[in-house]
């Protein structure tokens, strides 16, 4: 993917005494007192934040933060715990700006935070006099929100058609360097693991992969629906019956290329959907009318751990089974060990993925992990996301 690299810029003294505007994902959750829960894209920014200011930029950042009304800024749409954060972060003090779109003071070295950004009216629909007007107030244009990548929003894309130079912040490069590994030049064979509770909001993602990948394993509810497909029984399991077509279509078309959807052999099932339910394990074709499969089974985990193994490249996104009680975790843990132990390179991303790999401790042994869920999802699709469009046509001239 041919684009400018905020890296390449500072090395060749481009940024030195120039305007920098950050676009960051600092869009972090907080409890109801308004404090920071978890910061892992807080600190995620800052290398981008630190390499501006150390190449002697006038760096201004923003981001936006929770779902605020366009044209009211109310304080719980505020930045200012990012602020906080953010100082602490990097040891200095970082002054929160409200009402920055007609101009901003910051001089070389120094930083800026800039309120909410979706708090400016047009933000949104990508209005163009707020995208030119935001561009007046740079020279460089650094787009470091993998999380927002796929909003074709003001200051996602509009920003980048008009700044004097737009480019891609490290962040955003490293998601678009292991993205082009894992889907545009994979090692083989390539495996990918999509799993979540309903094949309605995945279809079109594995409509896609199913044209590219050796195996696709499919979890959660999604894999009591290709079960069904398979002619086997999932009790009063979650599932999507009338998507059972769809979910054969995709397993004809894995054939027809030589790959494979496999399909569980062993489940792990109970009565009811509880943490401290009785876990029963069964093979697939034993499903009572009234069990709830909650996990894959030991050999099904076991079966695939091997083909993980044995990968090149391994696209991870969702548990396979209701990880979060533990009765029912043994599958997901059993994937999430094979694909640490495993020697190919692997991208996972997705909430309930990244709450997988904390739950086991895997961050280190996982190639590469995404920070934007719905970007990620839409990358798997194979759709070009806007943000990376419009930087693309800007390196093009």
């Amino acid at each position: 993917m041919n684009i400018l690299r905020f890296t390449d810029l500072v090395a060749q003294g481009q940024a030195k005494g120039k305007r920098v505007f950050i676009r960051a994902d600092l869009n972090v959750p907080q409890d109801d007192a308004g404090r920071i829960t978890e910061d892992t894209r807080i600190r995620a920014s800052v290398p981008c934040i630190r390499l501006a200011l150390d190449a002697g930029a006038a760096v201004m950042v923003t981001s936006h933060l929770g779902r605020p009304k366009e044209g009211e800024l109310r304080p719980e749409d505020s930045l200012a715990p990012v602020a906080a954060r953010l100082a602490e972060l990097l040891g200095r003090p970082v002054p929160l700006l409200a009402n920055w779109v007609d101009g901003v003071q910051v001089a070389p070295g120094e930083l800026v935070l800039l309120e909410n950004c979706r708090v400016n009216k047009g933000e949104k629909k990508n209005d163009e006099q707020l995208a030119r007007k935001m561009a007046a107030l740079c020279d460089i244009y650094v787009n470091d929100a993998f999380g927002t990548a796929h909003r074709a929003e003001a200051t996602t894309y509009g920003i980048a058609q008009f700044a004097p130079l737009a480019c891609a912040g490290p962040l955003l490069a490293a998601e678009i360097d292991a993205i082009t590994k894992a889907l545009a030049n994979p090692k083989r064979p390539l495996l990918a693991i999509v799993a979540g509770s309903k094949v309605s909001t995945k279809l079109t993602i594995l409509q896609s992969l199913a044209q590219k990948v050796d195996g696709l394993v499919v979890g959660g509810g999604i894999a009591n629906t290709f079960m069904l497909a398979a002619g086997l029984p999932i009790g009063k399991s979650l599932a999507e019956p009338d998507l059972v077509d769809q979910a054969k279509a995709v397993m004809a078309a894995m054939k027809a290329r030589g790959a494979e959807v496999p399909i569980p052999v062993d489940v792990v099932c109970a009565k009811a959907f509880a943490a401290d339910a009785q876990a029963t394990v069964k093979a697939a074709s034993e499903v009572a009318a009234d069990d709830l499969i909650l996990d894959i089974g030991p050999q099904t985990a076991k079966r695939l751990a091997d083909k993980l193994q044995a990968a090149g490249t391994i696209v991870w996104n969702g548990p396979v089974g209701v990880f979060e009680f533990d009765a029912f975790a043994k599958g997901t843990e059993t994937i999430a060990r094979a694909i640490a132990q495993s020697s190919a390179f692997s991208i996972a991303g997705g909430g309930d993925t990244l709450a997988a790999i904390a739950k086991y401790g895997i961050e280190r042994e996982v190639g590469y992990i995404s920070t934007g869920g719905g970007a990620f999802l839409e990358v798997l699709e194979g759709k070009t996301l806007p943000a990376f469009e419009i930087l693309m046509q800007r390196a093009a001239g």
